[in-house]
């Protein structure tokens, strides 16, 4: 079973390889030096993790991931949601949109996904 529980740090490494994919291992090393910060060793420890966790493979020395951006996504957003809100959308909606206004087109799009979602 893949574990989608991903710490700041691992998101933002795969943000790297799901951006840049297929990668060379070596290349993908530079760009974690540039993006992130960090040295060799770093980025061969969180490969290997994120290997571990089912999230991406290593093979000939081309990083490519098993499970897509979105899916991740989907999943931390609904873990977020269930851990600060009680699992309440409206709660999570209210909350994130405090006193702000959104304009037509933004509130009929957010109409069309809850009627495209409403079981």
């Amino acid at each position: 079973m893949v574990n989608l529980k991903l710490a700041e740090s691992e998101y933002r490494f795969m943000v790297v390889v799901w951006d840049n994919e297929p990668i060379e291992s070596g290349q993908l090393v530079k760009l974690c030096a540039d993006k992130l910060g960090w040295k060799k060793s770093t980025t061969y420890t969180v490969l290997r993790r994120m290997q571990e966790k089912g999230l991406l493979k290593n093979e000939d020395t081309v990083v490519t991931s098993i499970v897509p951006k979105e899916e991740v996504q989907a999943y931390e957003s609904e873990y977020f949601i269930d851990k600060t809100f009680a699992g309440s959308l409206p709660l999570f909606l209210t909350s994130f949109l405090g006193g702000k206004t959104i304009s037509a087109t933004q509130a009929e799009e957010i109409k069309r996904l809850i009627d495209a979602h409403r079981g």
